[in-house]
């Protein structure tokens, strides 16, 4: 990990650390029932077959059985708060790692380290709706680094048959054991607009791309065969 991704620690107590530790192997073991199909994967590389880095856009609710199957090195933006720092240490074991910093807080620091990394050629991705909501709605960050970067955006969306819901703003999303989990990464989008401005302001167009993928992931998942593994 280089010194631009290291992140800025927080001392987690030893309860939390512990509670870490048996909570994730908890979670492999849970992961490992998952039965999952993943559509639109080719999209990372055929369009942009020179490309270096793309963000990624994810709803904060479906994180856990979206970046579970993404298998690719990258970048999250996350808060600077203890929440945040816990969920660093998971992203790690994902084989991720967390930019700190948030629109409510550390915002333009996070940005700057965020285009640094994806002109590096590593991928970010962001929850257009972290760190606190609402539900659902897309704040300009990700548009801003993509247009920044010169990078296309790709949304990752998902459907999951069986889950627990959590009572929490986002409705976080907990996979129930054997649960099928279907993921669909959406074709890249450029945000080459004229100006940062014009390129912020796209957020109720993006927002729809990501609710119309939602739906086309229920779709898929409707009509699939039961097979697991890499979908079309």
């Amino acid at each position: 990990m280089s010194d631009r991704e290291a992140p800025h620690r927080v001392v987690l107590d030893l309860r939390t650390r512990v509670a870490l530790r048996l909570g994730w192997w908890l979670l492999r073991l849970l992961g490992l029932t998952w039965r999952t199909r993943v559509y639109g994967r080719d999209a990372l590389l055929a369009p942009f077959p020179e490309r270096t880095a793309v963000v990624y856009t994810l709803w904060h609710g479906q994180m856990l059985p979206l970046l579970w199957s993404h298998h690719v090195r990258t970048g999250v933006l996350v808060s600077e708060h203890k929440d945040g720092e816990i969920i660093t240490r998971v992203l790690e074991r994902f084989g991720m790692f967390g930019v700190r910093g948030s629109t409510s807080r550390g915002g333009t620091r996070a940005l700057l380290e965020a285009v640094q990394v994806v002109r590096g050629g590593t991928d970010m991705a962001f929850t257009p709706d972290g760190p606190r909501g609402p539900r659902h709605s897309f704040a300009p960050g990700a548009l801003i680094l993509a247009h920044r970067a010169e990078v296309p955006i790709i949304t990752i969306t998902g459907h999951v048959d069986r889950t627990w819901r959590l009572r929490s703003w986002d409705g976080f999303e907990l996979p129930k054991p054997f649960a099928r989990i279907t993921v669909l990464y959406g074709p890249p989008r450029r945000v080459d607009d004229g100006d940062v401005r014009t390129a912020a302001a796209r957020t109720t167009e993006f927002a729809a791309h990501m609710q119309a993928d939602m739906a086309r992931a229920a779709a898929l998942a409707g009509s699939a065969n039961g097979r697991t593994g890499e979908g079309p």
